[in-house]
C-alpha cells in the first residue's frame, strides 16, 4: 500500500498550478484566440460545409445516375444557406474585432477563411453547376470556377497590401462576391449568360471600383437581406407554394444590386472629379 503525505501532495499540486499558470502568461499572444478569431473559424468551417453538400448532395448523386432532385435542391439549398452563414460570422467577427479586441494573427485567419467561404465554396459551386446542368460544358465551367478563385485571392492578397480610405473597399468585397456568383448559379439562366455574369462579377472584385464598408445602417441592412434570402432558400428547398419564384427573385435582386452599386460608385466619382475641376478654376480666377 502506497501513503501519501497530504501536504507533500497539496505542495506538488500547487507548484503544477503555478506552473501552468506562468505557462499560460507566457504564452505568445500570436496563439491565444479571442471571440472574434473564434467567429472567423466559424466562417471557414461553414465554407468547408457548403463544399461538403454540394459534393454528397449534388455532384456524388449526379455521378452515380440518381434520379432524386429532391435531394439535389436541399443540398444546393444547404450550401447556399452555409455561405450565407459564413458571410453572417464574416460581419460579426469585424464589428466584434472593433468593440473588444481581436489576436495579432486574426487578419490572417480572416483571410485564409474568407478564401474558404467566398473563394473556394463558390467555385466549386460553379464546377458543379458545369458538371449537372444539361447546357453547360464542363471545361468552360471549370475556366470559370478557376476565374472566381483566382479572382478572390488576388482581391484579398490587395487588401492586405493597399491602404483605402476609411469606410470603403477597393473592388467588391469576396462575401458579396461570392453570393453574386451563386446567384446567378441559381437563376438558371442560359449557359453564356452565366457564363458571362459570372466572370462579370469576378471582375468586379478584383476591380477598383469602391464599395462602402457594411457598418451602422448598412450593416444592419445587409444582415436583414442575408436573413431574408436564407428565407427565400428555405421556401425553395421544401417546394414551398411561390418557392422557385421567390428565390429567382431574390437572385435577381442580388444580381442587381451586384450592377447597380458600381454605377452609383463611378457617379460619385464622376462628380467629385467635376466638383474638384470647378473649385480649381474659381480659385484660378480670383485675382
Amino acid at each position: 500500500m502506497t501513503v501519501i503525505d497530504p501536504e507533500t501532495q497539496a505542495g506538488w499540486v500547487a507548484e503544477a498550478d503555478a506552473e501552468s499558470a506562468d505557462d499560460a502568461e507566457e504564452m505568445p499572444l500570436s496563439l491565444r484566440l479571442s471571440i472574434a478569431d473564434t467567429l472567423t473559424l466559424g466562417n471557414a468551417t461553414c465554407g468547408f460545409m457548403a463544399v461538403y453538400f454540394t459534393t454528397t448532395g449534388i455532384l456524388i448523386p449526379h455521378i452515380v445516375g440518381s434520379d432524386e432532385s429532391g435531394m439535389a435542391r436541399h443540398s444546393a439549398a444547404t450550401a447556399v444557406i452555409l455561405m450565407l452563414c459564413a458571410a453572417i460570422f464574416d460581419l460579426c467577427d469585424g464589428l466584434v474585432a472593433r468593440k473588444l479586441r481581436s489576436s495579432p494573427m486574426g487578419a490572417e485567419l480572416d483571410n485564409l477563411s474568407d478564401l474558404i467561404s467566398f473563394g473556394l465554396a463558390p467555385a466549386y459551386f460553379v464546377l458543379v453547376y458545369g458538371v449537372v446542368a444539361n447546357d453547360a460544358h464542363q471545361k468552360v465551367s471549370a475556366v470559370a470556377a478557376i476565374v472566381v478563385l483566382l479572382a478572390v485571392v488576388l482581391r484579398l492578397a490587395r487588401f492586405s497590401c493597399v491602404t483605402m480610405k476609411d469606410g470603403m473597399f477597393q473592388g467588391m468585397p469576396s462575401p458579396f462576391g461570392a453570393l453574386t456568383v451563386v446567384s446567378i448559379v441559381l437563376l438558371e439562366l442560359p449557359f453564356i449568360p452565366t457564363l458571362l455574369a459570372i466572370i462579370g462579377t469576378a471582375w468586379l472584385m478584383v476591380s477598383r471600383v469602391e464599395y462602402p464598408k457594411p457598418r451602422g445602417v448598412l450593416a444592419v441592412a445587409m444582415l436583414s437581406w442575408i436573413v431574408a434570402a436564407m428565407g427565400l432558400l428555405a421556401a425553395w428547398a421544401f417546394d414551398a407554394p411561390g418557392g422557385q419564384l421567390l428565390l429567382q427573385t431574390g437572385c435577381a435582386l442580388q444580381i442587381v444590386l451586384a450592377a447597380t452599386i458600381p454605377l452609383f460608385a463611378t457617379a460619385r466619382r464622376v462628380n467629385t472629379f467635376r466638383g474638384n475641376r470647378r473649385e480649381a478654376r474659381a480659385s484660378a480666377q480670383l485675382p
